[in-house]
Formats: C-alpha cells, sequence, structure tokens
C-alpha cells in the first residue's frame, strides 16, 4: 500500500519538517503570533495551537500499538481529510477557542517545542514497522511519521504567509514528501510544471487555479483539492 517512506528516511525526513517549522516558532514575537495565517480564520498562535494537537496525536499514536491489519497508508490516511465539511468547521472553533486560552504566547511556543522534540524521540526509537493506531485508522509507524511531516509542511506553509520574507520556509525534504503524497492521491505525477511548495499550495485548496493550468490538469483539475 502506498507511498511511505523507509523507516530511517520517516525519521530524517519528519526531523527536517519538525526543525523547520520549530525555526520559525521559535523566532515569533507575541504580536507577530497575532497575524493572519494561510488557514481561513485562524492567527498564526492559532496554527501553532493546531499543530500543538498534531504533534500530541502523533506522540500517543507512537505509544499505541495497534493489531492488524492495517487500513490506511501514507497515501490513503488523508482520504478522510476534506475542506468544506462540519468536521472541518468545527475543528476551526476548537482550535480558536483553545489557542484562546494562552495569554501570552510564549507559553504556547514552549509547549510546541517540547511536545515536538517528544515526538521525534518516539520517532527515533519506534519500530518503523509496528502497526499503530491514530484517529480509529491502522498504519505502520513509518507511514504515521509520513503523515506528520506532511502535516507539518504543509501547515509550515500556512504559519509563512503573512510572516516577513525572512521567515525560515519549509524544509526541502517535507515539500518533497508532501509532492510524493499528493502524486500518490492524484495516481501519477502532476502534469503541471508547479514547485514543490505551489503544488502544495494549489492542491490542498490553498489558493486558486489559473485559467491556463485548468488546461493542464484537464479532468485532475476537478479532482482538487485533494485535501485540506
Amino acid at each position: 500500500m502506498g507511498q511511505g517512506k523507509t523507516g530511517h528516511e520517516a525519521v530524517s525526513v519528519l526531523k527536517d519538517a519538525y526543525g523547520a517549522f520549530a525555526c520559525v516558532v521559535t523566532s515569533l514575537s507575541d504580536e507577530e503570533s497575532w497575524l493572519p495565517s494561510g488557514c481561513e480564520g485562524w492567527a498564526v498562535r492559532d496554527l501553532v495551537f493546531h499543530c500543538v494537537a498534531d504533534a500530541q496525536r502523533g506522540l500517543v499514536a507512537l505509544h499505541t500499538p495497534a493489531a492488524g491489519p492495517s487500513d490506511r497508508d501514507a497515501v490513503t490516511y488523508w482520504a478522510d481529510w476534506r475542506p468544506g465539511t462540519a468536521g472541518a468547521a468545527n475543528g476551526r472553533r476548537y482550535t480558536r477557542v483553545g489557542a484562546s486560552m494562552f495569554l501570552d504566547f510564549e507559553q504556547l511556543r514552549g509547549l510546541y517545542l517540547e511536545t515536538a522534540a517528544a515526538v521525534l524521540t518516539a520517532a527515533e526509537r519506534s519500530d518503523p514497522q509496528q502497526l499503530v493506531g491514530t484517529q480509529g485508522h491502522v498504519l505502520t509507524a513509518a507511514d504515521l511519521m509520513t503523515t506528520l511531516t506532511v502535516e507539518a509542511t504543509v501547515h509550515h506553509l500556512d504559519l509563512v504567509a503573512d510572516l516577513p520574507e525572512a521567515a525560515p520556509r519549509p524544509s526541502a525534504a517535507g515539500l518533497a514528501c508532501v509532492r510524493l503524497i499528493l502524486d500518490g492521491l492524484l495516481g501519477h505525477p502532476v502534469p503541471v510544471n508547479w514547485s514543490d511548495g505551489d503544488y502544495a499550495r494549489a492542491a490542498t485548496g490553498r489558493r486558486s487555479l489559473t485559467a491556463a493550468e485548468h488546461l493542464e490538469l484537464g479532468t485532475d483539475a476537478d479532482r482538487l483539492p485533494l485535501f485540506g
């Protein structure tokens, strides 16, 4: 099943993606944390809170052995995550309310950094072929790590959407991983000559397609966004 990486590759790419995201979080001022993010309705601090929750989910999953067989891999995991659903709207509200409990961004920064570090430690110590459970599904630890990489990398693009140009960009390895997963969902390499970052934005509904891109994509245009 799918486009998963080997255990060593999955850990390495996750470390790159989390490290790049952490560089931005570390550099943020409290004032910058109130800037808009690339996610509808969320400020930067809301997005950081959401990523804390995703890291916590990853940490729990890496310590939750599951009986087989697996029913998801690094690609098919994303089939459940569609924009414009009631679940997506509820998630936006939950995140805004949760993030509002942190009066000082420094508290939220510290929680993200320590949680992300714990995930990486758990990932390094895990058996990549161990089946684990998350969100009602079963997949290998290596595939779980790949989903965490995709989540962190796509949200890194959201994180820096309104930050100064000097803000650290997503890792090259993380963006290449996102491309691999998007091509897996599409069923073939995308026919448009997009950079990894532009592909990630377009294929997850973070920007509209141009008329020329619609033409190049053909029937694939109607399948976008692939997840959101």
